[in-house]
């Protein structure tokens, strides 16, 4: 039992939440979260919300990350900033829950594409637990910051917030590594992992490897027994198979995604990059160089970093930390 750290507070967020979701009660916050967002929908909405009660909010998943830390000294309370993202729902929760769970105030900055739901979880916090401090970062200087988004906005981020400690993450992509003796179950998870959320987060896979020899053409159809018809998704898909049909690229048309096997500048949810191998040896070889680019690789065989089994990508759990960097780690360093 960990004692050092209070986890019934997100015990109990995670039973309202998934109270929400089964008596109606947040279906109002959840078409207000479409509104802000087209790119939301109600079935990913709850699904973001529906996977924090089942793989973060539980007692067995809270004291199974927080056991590494039961013995590190907790510093004074900071002023921990939080500039969120906003292209997955509730895409900046885990880092508001690692500041408050080693007792720090948080500042926070929600993307405008996320407001809605961001700020509903801090009201539901504070209700449950008073002491928890949530304030708006707005222009202010925190003692520390940590701020998610693109590779424009980090090099943003590292002059804006120079002098404090800050943990800046920038632009990733994840890949899947097929062997060819795939079920179709594994099939059916690794859609997921390419569609869910249309393909706008870092966790969704973007590359393929495949052997050589590997028939492609059975991958797509069965990747079309589900497809994506979300407008937006399929005016991207529209818009990229025009370009590349003027350009003269050749590609494989899955009918709501695209497969290149070159590498190309362009980058779009609907465009998905494949590299052919003889060896796992050269795929281990393309990781270790690419490894700053990468948030996770979807495997079921083979021992890579942040590696998880099909259909698992967008479900990572307290510890999985993004850029595999230890967030809890860098809070409790803090200075006292």
């Amino acid at each position: 039992m960990i004692t050092k750290y209070h986890i019934n507070p997100w015990i109990e967020l995670g039973r309202r939440l998934n109270r929400g979701l089964s008596d109606g009660s947040l279906d109002t916050l959840i078409a207000q979260s479409i509104q802000d967002n087209p790119w939301f929908t109600e079935a990913s909405v709850r699904m973001a919300i529906h996977a924090l009660c089942t793989d973060m909010l539980t007692r067995d998943a809270l004291e199974h990350w927080l056991c590494p830390y039961a013995n590190r000294p907790r510093p004074a309370a900071k002023r921990v900033g939080i500039v969120m993202a906003g292209n997955l729902p509730l895409v900046g929760f885990a880092d508001l829950m690692y500041v408050l769970m080693t007792g720090h105030e948080a500042w926070i900055k929600p993307s405008s594409k996320d407001s809605v739901l961001t700020e509903y979880i801090s009201t539901q916090l504070q209700a449950i637990e008073p002491a928890y401090r949530i304030e708006p970062l707005g222009d202010r200087i925190p003692d520390a910051i940590i701020a998610t988004g693109s590779d424009t906005t980090r090099h943003y981020f590292q002059q804006h917030y120079a002098g404090i400690p800050a943990l800046l993450r920038g632009s990733r992509h994840s890949i899947a590594v097929l062997t060819g003796h795939e079920t179709p179950k594994q099939l059916d998870g690794l859609h997921t992992d390419l569609f869910a959320y249309f393909g706008l987060g870092c966790r969704n896979v973007s590359r393929l490897f495949l052997p050589r020899d590997y028939a492609i053409a059975p991958l797509i159809a069965h990747l079309q027994r589900q497809p994506v018809r979300h407008p937006k998704h399929l005016n991207a898909y529209r818009q990229t198979k025009a370009t590349l049909t003027l350009s003269g690229q050749p590609f494989l048309d899955g009918g709501f995604f695209l497969l290149c096997e070159e590498e190309l500048p362009i980058q779009a949810t609907c465009l998905l990059h494949y590299t052919r191998y003889d060896r796992p040896e050269e795929v281990d070889r393309w990781i270790a160089d690419h490894d700053a680019q990468l948030q996770c690789v979807v495997a079921d065989r083979g021992r890579y970093p942040r590696q998880v089994t099909f259909g698992e990508a967008q479900h990572p759990r307290p510890e999985t930390y993004a850029d595999g960097v230890d967030v809890m780690d860098f809070l409790l360093r803090l200075s006292l």
